[in-house]
């Protein structure tokens, strides 16, 4: 892209770039046998069920359409909500490290997750780590959604950033594309080293 500022501020992505997100952390501890887990992750509280939250639907309409269509499941499906918090699986590591020495480093942070506005409401308090960040874009707050443009149009004029200004971390490609087709320089984030390298080469981090 040309005509583009040079890169300032990192914009990264939660789930499984700062932070590990997994349904099935929660339903070892509810379904001990492996099959039957298996077949209701697969089948009932799926990852394509969870992800219309993050479009911006409540679980008070999402748990009891799943529970008309699994009634034998309903106790199991309660329990996702309120124990949502436990498929946090815990920090990326050295990820917040990471996060600290570019706060450290007058670097601007910000982020744009895909992401329920209700279990955002619960994640951020246990998740001090975003004190450090300027703003964070909440797909389900906002009911927009990566990959489409829209949320990174947004994005931009929230943060403030001009096109090539805010060097955007995700860990999934499509994910990067669309945002860099919006403004946003990419980083398919894979790990932490090559992503130090990155920052090194682009003069955010020594």
């Amino acid at each position: 892209m040309t005509g583009v500022a040079p890169i300032r501020a990192v914009v990264f992505d939660v789930g499984h770039v700062l932070y590990g997100w997994d349904i099935g952390a929660l339903y070892e501890k509810l379904i001990p046998d492996r099959a039957r887990r298996d077949w209701f992750l697969t089948h009932v509280v799926t990852a394509e069920w969870h992800f219309q939250h993050d479009r911006g639907r409540s679980v008070r309409e999402t748990v009891p359409e799943l529970i008309a269509r699994y009634p034998a499941e309903a106790e199991l499906i309660r329990a996702y909500a309120p124990r949502w918090l436990e498929t946090i699986t815990g920090p990326v590591p050295g990820m917040h490290e990471l996060v600290a020495e570019l706060d450290d480093a007058g670097v601007p942070l910000f982020a744009i997750t895909n992401f329920s506005d209700e279990f955002w409401a619960m994640f951020r308090p246990t998740a001090p780590i975003f004190d450090r960040f300027r703003d964070v874009v909440v797909s389900g707050a906002e009911k927009l959604w990566k990959p489409e443009a829209p949320i990174y149009r947004l994005a931009r004029q929230r943060f403030g950033l001009a096109a090539g200004e805010g060097l955007f971390v995700d860990d999934r490609i499509e994910n990067v594309r669309a945002g860099k087709a919006e403004g946003f320089p990419g980083h398919h984030f894979t790990g932490v080293a090559p992503l130090r390298q990155r920052l090194v080469a682009e003069g955010l981090l020594r």
